[in-house]
């Protein structure tokens, strides 16, 4: 599920480099040309084109009925035309209500209900082939998007790829061993319902023994997997058979570290089911994900803890064997240039920070480098690379001033040989202070088994085995060359071929998370996503150009090379300040909301309903040039905090002007106790009525409740048990069609309170309740807004997201 809104153009291919290893596509084939039993790229774009035509479609709406009847032609479609020992079976599948509670990633800490649902479901297997049925794969996706995009990327591609790969399927799958299962479903927009309601009550679901999840978490570029597991057979398969395979482990890496704020069915079937299979995506400008297109080095975890074990023990075995041999001196000299190392790291970092922290105080955005992600290589980069040559040069000195003292004791070298010979050690302990640092992240990666240790592996191996071969002398009483450029070279070689499009692609990655960073807009400093993205680039380059610096003290290019990198910096920043280049275009545009919000509160009965709109963003930075650009009385600050139970603007702009119109009292949900019973154990009956409302969210204080059931239209949704929080609130995201239920019924049981005075009347302050339902209409307000949104703004839709209409209801403990 991809959490956030898809740009509304390309972008402009990357560098050649990096568009090889990363752009590089066969080229697209027609029917004609894929045959029968091909791909054909330009009969799935047709799909495409179609369902993006139709707009945004998300759940509950009539364009998602239209949909499910284009992708029920399509699959009707191919069963007719399946080869004659072919068996095609379509399913439309109508799961009952249900409770999605995932346990990890994104949704942890809620309960997910889902109702009325739609999926279309082809299973595909040979006729004559009976065991196929109870072995099957599994292949999907999901038709639904999100409220604000019409889902061109995510992921009506998707859609267009498994309904054109059913077709190829159909016409030879009558030699296969297994049945292929290909679901189409709605509601994982919403919170990976489709998925689950899918894996948890259709027949199929028991047969599958391989899943395969089809997402996108960018605008473009080679799909890749992103995710794999638990079993390695699945990925050692996929690359031994894939003509293009594509994929790291990195990517997983920042996935499952939360990194990456989103989910993918993929979790469902890995959590619910437990099954191995394999997570594509394609993730340009929005995720990482690494491949040379020609082939895929695929390798088990016990293979590499023996390689990378195998590797440290030998390196400590050198080093320890250098030290002795060295003595005091080597001993010295290399704490000195760890040192340097220290220095090189602190000042880069310390450079590239306070530029993030002084940008948003003199930029008109706080992030001026969205739309044109190179501006951090002058912003950010060129302060770090001069902070790194400030630390190592500190460290060069003191280490030289050192080895000069060493090198006095030799009093048959002449002075000025001394000097010259003084450098030239320095240097050479300078560049093996690089293998010293890759040699502590490959210990703490491989004992923490992250997948991208072998990062380090190449960092370390190569150079060190260039250094071995060219520059390693036998004994400490040989005097000191310049390095070679061919050690550089020869060392360097294939680290960068291995790791320079993933470093780029994180740094994509990095830029595109910033964009939508702030989940409770207003609630982060301006600064943080420069601080990201500058300590990243800082920590590159003192990783990659440890080596290359080294040589740097010796040749005299410092200078040079500080007043090219200051002046990289100052266009850099005229640029920014001029305007000259914008923080963002409409192909890359800042992710606004624009909600109709009418709030109340219910006591005793009665309701008091306030109407405004609501402008605001999780793109830092402020939005009064938006709301002067918009006028209609928008007035912004941090006066006013909307708490829309998922999230809260902290920052935001608001107008009540012409608010009311475009609702009425009638939609105004009701939240009412029914009964409260007091005994051994309180227990509390609150009926809900959302009214026109399909799609809401409750937050239930977990710090007074201990245990609740929630039923609708008398249906048990979610029963006892089982229930986490987060920062003390529970909260329940309904979603469904048009015929899902409107009235709920709640049971709370509360929990033991043993506090008092004043604890407890700050406890008391927190709502029992806190309920939002959304309302897919556009009140007239809120089109005239959106009408004069600039070319620079696009709504920003997502799971948590309100739509353009939103009733905010409460109530309060003490009831």
């Amino acid at each position: 599920m991809r959490q956030g809104r898809e740009r509304r153009r390309a972008a402009p291919p990357p560098a050649e480099p990096d568009n090889y290893q990363f752009e590089s596509l066969p080229a697209p084939l027609t029917a004609d040309q894929a045959g029968k039993r091909g791909f054909s790229e330009v009969e799935a774009l047709k799909h495409v084109v179609a369902l993006t035509q139709l707009g945004p479609h998300p759940v509950g709406s009539d364009s998602l009925d239209v949909a499910l009847k284009y992708v029920l032609a399509a699959a009707e479609e191919i069963k007719k035309t399946a080869h004659w020992e072919v068996g095609v079976e379509v399913d439309v599948f109508r799961p009952e209500s249900g409770a999605n509670r995932l346990v990890s990633g994104l949704f942890k800490g809620k309960t997910l209900v889902y109702s009325d649902l739609t999926h279309i479901i082809l299973r595909i297997m040979p006729k004559y082939a009976s065991e196929a049925a109870d072995n099957a794969i599994l292949v999907s996706s999901h038709i639904d998007t999100v409220f604000s995009t019409g889902g061109a990327g995510d992921c009506s591609s998707c859609v267009g790829v498994i309904l054109e790969l059913a077709r190829g399927v159909s016409q030879w799958a009558h030699g296969f061993k297994n049945a292929v299962i290909f679901l189409l479903n709605t509601g994982e927009e919403e919170g990976l319902n489709g998925a689950h309601s899918f894996i948890t009550q259709h027949p199929w679901s028991e047969t599958i023994r391989l899943a395969v999840d089809l997402e996108a978490m960018g605008i473009g570029g080679k799909s890749g997997i992103f995710q794999a597991g638990p079993n390695s057979w699945a990925i050692e398969n996929f690359a031994s058979a894939a003509k293009y395979p594509s994929g790291n482990i990195i990517a997983q890496d920042l996935f499952l570290s939360g990194v990456i704020k989103s989910a993918t069915d993929f979790q469902v079937y890995q959590e619910v089911s437990g099954l191995s299979g394999l997570d594509f995506a394609y993730t340009d400008n929005s995720a990482v994900y690494h491949t040379k297109g020609t082939y895929m080095v695929v390798y088990r975890q016990r293979l590499a803890s023996t390689l990378h074990n195998s590797v440290m023990m030998q390196s400590l075995l050198i080093w320890a064997t250098s030290l002795f041999m060295g003595g005091y001196p080597a001993v010295i000299s290399l704490g000195l240039s760890c040192l340097s190392a220290f220095f090189m790291w602190f000042f880069s970092i310390c450079f590239s920070l306070l530029v993030a922290f002084i940008l948003p105080k003199i930029s008109p955005s706080p992030v001026p480098f969205v739309a044109h992600p190179w501006v951090v290589i002058g912003l950010f980069a060129a302060p770090a690379l001069v902070g790194a040559l400030t630390g190592q040069h500190l460290g060069y000195v003191i280490l030289k001033k050192y080895l000069s003292t060493v090198y006095s004791k030799r009093k048959q070298l002449s002075t000025a040989v001394q000097a010259d010979l003084v450098k030239l050690e320095a240097e050479r302990w300078l560049f093996k202070a690089g293998f010293v640092q890759w040699l502590i992240l490959l210990v703490i990666g491989n004992y923490y088994k992250v997948g991208a240790s072998y990062l380090a592996f190449f960092w370390l191996v190569p150079p060190a085995f260039a250094y071995g071969m060219l520059e390693a002398t036998l004994t400490p009483a040989r005097l000191p060359r310049p390095l070679k450029l061919a050690t550089l070279l020869i060392g360097l070689a294939v680290p960068i071929v291995i790791s320079a499009g993933t470093f780029v692609r994180f740094a994509g990655t990095i830029i595109g998370m910033i964009v939508r960073f702030d989940r409770n807009p207003g609630g982060t400093p301006e600064w943080i996503g420069n601080a990201i993205i500058s300590v990243f680039l800082a920590a590159v380059i003192c990783l990659t150009l440890v080596y290359i610096l080294s040589y740097i003290h010796f040749s005299g290019a410092k200078q040079m090379l500080v007043l090219a990198t200051s002046v990289l910096f100052g266009i850099s920043l005229l640029l920014v300040l001029s305007g000259t280049i914008p923080p963002y275009t409409e192909d890359t545009a800042r992710a606004v909301n624009v909600v109709h919000v009418v709030e109340t509160v219910a006591r005793e009965g009665k309701q008091d309903p306030r109407s405004y709109i609501s402008l605001f963003s999780t793109t830092p930075g402020k939005l009064t040039s938006e709301a002067e650009k918009i006028g209609e009385g928008f007035v912004c600050g941090r006066d006013k905090v909307v708490d829309f139970v998922s999230f809260e603007v902290k920052y935001g702009c608001w107008t009540d002007e012409d608010s009311k119109d475009g609702w009425s009292e009638s939609d105004i949900p009701i939240l009412h106790v029914d009964s409260d019973i007091q005994e051994d154990k309180r227990i509390t009956e609150i009926s809900i009525d959302t009214k026109t409302s399909i799609r809401w969210s409750l937050a239930i204080n977990f710090e007074e409740i201990e245990d609740f059931i929630l039923k609708g239209n008398s249906e048990e949704l979610v029963p006892l048990g089982n229930k986490s929080s987060t920062d003390g609130w529970h909260i329940i995201q309904f979603s469904g069609g048009r015929q899902s239920p409107r009235k709920f019924e709640l049971t709370f049981f509360w929990a033991k309170s043993d506090m008092h005075g004043e604890v407890e009347q700050e406890k008391a302050q927190r709502p029992l309740l806190k309920l939002r339902t959304d309302v897919d209409r556009v009140t007239p307000k809120v089109e005239r807004v959106l009408e004069k949104l600039p070319a620079w703004c696009s709504l920003f839709g997502k799971s948590t997201s309100p739509h353009t209409l939103a009733f905010l209801s409460s109530l309060p403990v003490n009831f």
